[in-house]
């Protein structure tokens, strides 16, 4: 019978390997934790190639080797262990001790001696060993029972692979190692023998060391670079060479009290490891162990022990539910429906909590055959209603938006909305996780959920919520409404201790969750015929530009083909490599066309051009006519509070913020948004938002002065960085000072402003010391923030809104300076988001007392479109434009720009 192989790994080699190999990883605290990752990664597919093997993981111990006694300058060229390095061995060793692995450290020895001297014993017992490193000075080990697999690269060296790999077998690897040394370890070798001349010695001479001392006399007839100098050399460092050779040797003989059989990895820990896992936050490991544990039954689930969930089927539970709501200080709800678009979604049940680990679900219509009785939805619901409406009733949702939309076509109005956990942990930190409840039950509560393709399955079969029996669907949807309260419970302690953070949820983003819900279920009305006609315009021009492209190659080819592309653009016109892909090939990256379309040659700029028109066709005419809602005739986008992370609303189904709006066609798609019959559309634009929070923030004189007077601020800047009097600015100077003024607020650099406005970099350099000279309040507000960033590990908003900037600190200089740049435009660009959220509530909340017959429609950027009664257009704007440019006291006037038409464009 076959003996499974002896696996032997080397922790050592494959913790500077991940370090040094993979990009750099931490925790929300900035615990560097990369190579635990990448070490464990490595360990786990080992693993599962070897799954009955004995296993050993084996490290270098602390303190000097018998190496260090033979030279004292051994391994003394080596730099000392980085510091993000040194912290992370600890931790590694203890999940691979949880992980059920052995792990060995030998006093006196290097790890390279261990595995040596267990490899070698298991060879001459005859069985198969598998040595998985990185490290060549192995290669001296391999023979008929021992192979190295290298887990980072994938490649197996049995004797062949060595002889191919060095030039030699494994039975002269050590002296390959001590005629031409080893840097690394700084093992000396003979000065001026490299690789090559090793080679040409030990092939030429036909064996090693004593080989070659022994037949000097031939080395000059060898066909070597230098060969009549180089007996010569060998002798002179003989001692050198044979030091060497001692020190590159790995050990076989190191006295071990280890049984191979002892070897084999034990059961993992899983508190141990759902402990370290949380600690290193390793979510997707830890998810899976938590989900495992959750499997197993509540007994075996850490996190919920105690819970008591209902699935309620008769009258008598849900008037008992009906009271304990009624009592509750807080109610935690959560809606299942058949579908995550709220405008098409149709009510399966609802989900209540009232007390940690206390919950239940009601079922409403659920379809699958053999269902028990349910009680009856409009009955449910009319006795709900009271509760849902009540704003004086305290509610916690998770992404309540949704289910109040949902509620919202069953005649519901929810109401009291105090909290939304999604949005709390926004607050409390945009950037430390993703914001969906799974993920904040992982972060927060340590607690694997039951995932809703655990019930449903996926893909194709996967079931709809209505058709999941209610043994499954009773649980999932009631742990929905359990874990939403107590991560309520969490996460508001947390904003609690941070008084700034809290009022920006209770005053901008709880606030404005009623408002989006409106303006989405309101939607906007699109001409389906007027897309359908751009789109066959856009068809034509992509044609004729498709043709264009194969004449400029002289061939036809596929223009999304990267292959094809990079095979005209390089092979057949010549033009310039910019750049190359992972695999080594030339680049067809859009970023790499913008460059060589911007250098002029035609056909990237061809490419760049159908790529656009491409994108808009794709995007919008073509797809926006099938998203019009047949039951309202319009689009009902879906506002993001959660995503971005400076505090900006994204939006998606159709995602309205990536319209163009310099060109034609991007301008033609906003005019399909169209007023209905009677009505207009008015857009409200704040006038360079940032540039004026940019003036407020720095207190910069020329800068404020320029606001309050309300002088063309590019006009300004032109006149003092070009010098000239400000009516003699020319367009092209204004042009620049504009792309100077919204550059520095994103941290463009030199060469970034050299390329935009076509100047020398050295010219764009002296412009921006210029603008500083004349504007130091900016300068100084840069230098202040990259400061407190650095020191505190955030910047905030106006009104207290905080960004994290974890990689502030970080050693690599590309990470540090992009954090730094966010530092310096995250305060203005989520100043402008935060005021554009209050100016929402304030006027949503007119709106409603008004009784005009007006509505918010969109919100793009800075921008808020409006659908009114077109003899209630001047009442309109009587009121918004206030309302908006109060939104803020700032230094200098917040200027609101306001346009009206029968579509968008006409009203921008």
């Amino acid at each position: 019978m076959t003996q499974t192989p002896l696996v032997l790994v080397d922790g050592s080699s494959y913790l500077y390997r991940a370090f040094h190999a993979l990009p750099p990883l931490a925790t929300s605290g900035g615990t560097p934790t990369g190579a635990v990752k990448g070490v464990l990664n490595m360990l786990l597919a080992l693993r599962k190639q070897y799954p009955d093997s004995p296993f050993a993981v084996v490290f270098d111990a602390k303190g000097p080797t018998f190496r260090d006694e033979l030279f004292e300058h051994y391994k003394s060229h080596r730099p000392p262990m980085p510091d993000d390095l040194r912290v992370q061995i600890e931790p590694l060793h203890a999940c691979v001790r949880a992980l059920g692995l052995p792990l060995l450290c030998v006093e006196g020895v290097e790890a390279d001696d261990v595995i040596g001297t267990l490899a070698r014993g298991s060879a001459l017992d005859g069985r198969p060993v598998v040595i998985s490193t990185g490290d060549k000075d192995m290669a001296q080990l391999v023979d008929g029972h021992i192979t190295l697999v290298n887990t980072m690269t994938g490649s197996v060296l049995d004797h062949a692979g060595v002889a191919e790999k060095f030039g030699v077998g494994p039975e002269l690897i050590i002296d390959y190692l001590a005629l031409m040394g080893d840097k690394v370890d700084n093992i000396p070798g003979v000065p001026g023998v490299g690789e090559k001349t090793a080679l040409g010695l030990l092939q030429g001479l036909g064996g090693g060391l004593d080989t070659i001392y022994a037949n000097l006399e031939r080395v000059a007839t060898l066909p070597i670079r230098g060969a009549k100098s180089l007996a010569a050399k060998l002798e002179e460092h003989r001692e050198m060479a044979y030091l060497s050779h001692r020190l590159a040797t790995i050990k076989t003989d190191v006295a071990l009290d280890i049984e191979i059989d002892a070897l084999h990895p034990a059961a993992p820990d899983r508190e141990a490891l759902i402990a370290l896992y949380r600690e290193l936050e390793f979510k997707s490991w830890l998810d899976e162990l938590l989900r495992e544990a959750h499997a197993a039954g509540p007994t075996a689930d850490p996190a919920a022990p105690g819970t008591h969930y209902e699935t309620l089927l008769d009258r008598e539970r849900f008037a008992a539910w009906l009271d304990k709501l009624k009592q509750a200080g807080l109610i935690a709800f959560d809606s299942e429906t058949t579908s995550l678009d709220a405008q098409q979604a149709e009510l399966v049940g609802l989900s209540f909590a009232v007390a940690p680990l206390e919950a239940a679900y009601i079922p409403l219509a659920h379809s699958y055959m053999g269902v028990p009785d349910q009680l009856d939805r409009d009955a449910v619901l009319a006795a709900l209603r009271p509760i849902l409406e009540d704003p004086a009733r305290a509610k916690v949702g998770q992404h309540a938006k949704y289910d109040m939309n949902v509620l919202a076509h069953y005649g519901i109005e929810v109401r009291g909305v105090a909290y939304d956990t999604m949005l709390e942990s926004y607050v409390l930190d945009s950037t430390a996780t993703r914001h969906d409840m799974d993920s904040l039950a992982l972060k927060y509560l340590g607690q694997g959920t039951i995932r809703f393709e655990d019930i449903a399955g996926k893909g194709a079969k996967q079931l709809t919520f209505d058709q999941i029996a209610l043994e499954q669907a009773g649980p999932y949807a009631a742990e929905d409404a359990d874990v939403t309260l107590r991560l309520h419970q969490c996460l508001w302690q947390k904003l609690e201790a941070i008084p700034a953070l809290a009022k920006v949820l209770k005053e901008i983003e709880m606030p404005l969750v009623p408002v989006l819900a409106r303006i989405e279920r309101h939607g906007a009305l699109v001409d389906a015929k007027l897309l359908g006609e751009q789109s066959l315009e856009l068809g034509e021009k992509l044609q004729q530009l498709e043709r264009e492209a194969h004449e400029l190659a002289g061939e036809p080819f596929n223009l999304a083909s990267p292959k094809q592309l990079g095979a005209i653009l390089y092979d057949k016109l010549g033009l310039p490599v910019l750049s190359k892909t992972a695999k080594g090939q030339p680049s067809t990256a859009e970023s790499v066309l913008a460059d060589l379309a911007e250098q002029g040659y035609p056909l990237p700029q061809v490419i760049m051009r159908h790529r656009s028109l491409n994108k808009l066709k794709g995007t919008y005419t073509d797809k926006l006519p099938q998203q019009i809602n047949p039951r309202t005739g319009r689009i009902h986008t879906s506002y993001h509070q959660a995503v971005t992370a400076t505090g900006r609303l994204s939006s998606s189904d159709p995602n309205l913020q990536n319209i163009p709006i310099r060109t034609t066609e991007g301008r033609r798609i906003r005019q399909a948004f169209v007023a209905p019959e009677g009505y207009r559309l008015v857009a409200a634009d704040y006038s360079q938002i940032e540039l004026r929070i940019m003036a407020h923030l720095a207190q910069d004189t020329s800068l404020l002065h320029a606001f309050r007077n309300d002088l063309d601020v590019h006009r300004a800047t032109a006149a003092e960085v070009f010098g000239v009097a400000p009516e003699a600015v020319s367009a092209d100077q204004r042009r620049s000072a504009k792309a100077i003024n919204f550059g520095l607020i994103y941290g463009m650099s030199a060469f970034g402003l050299a390329r935009q406005i076509g100047v020398e970099r050295k010219e764009a350099q002296a412009y921006i010391d210029r603008y500083f000279a004349r504007y130091p309040g900016v300068l100084a507000y840069m230098e202040r923030t990259r400061a407190q960033a650095a020191e505190q590990g955030y910047v905030e908003t106006l009104f207290g809104r905080r960004l994290y900037l974890p990689e502030i600190h970080s050693k690599n200089g590309a990470l540090r300076k992009a954090a730094e740049r966010t530092a310096i435009n995250a305060p203005m660009q989520g100043s402008a988001a935060d005021i554009i959220k209050r100016a929402m509530v304030t006027v949503d909340a007119w709106l409603l007392e008004s009784g005009l017959d007006a509505r918010m429609i969109l919100q793009v950027h800075d921008e808020l479109v409006l659908e009114v009664r077109e003899d209630q257009v001047e009442a309109l704007k009587a009121g918004l434009l206030p309302r908006m440019s109060g939104a803020a006291a700032l230094d200098v006037p917040l200027l609101v720009e306001a346009g009206v038409g029968g579509n968008w464009d006409e009203a921008h």
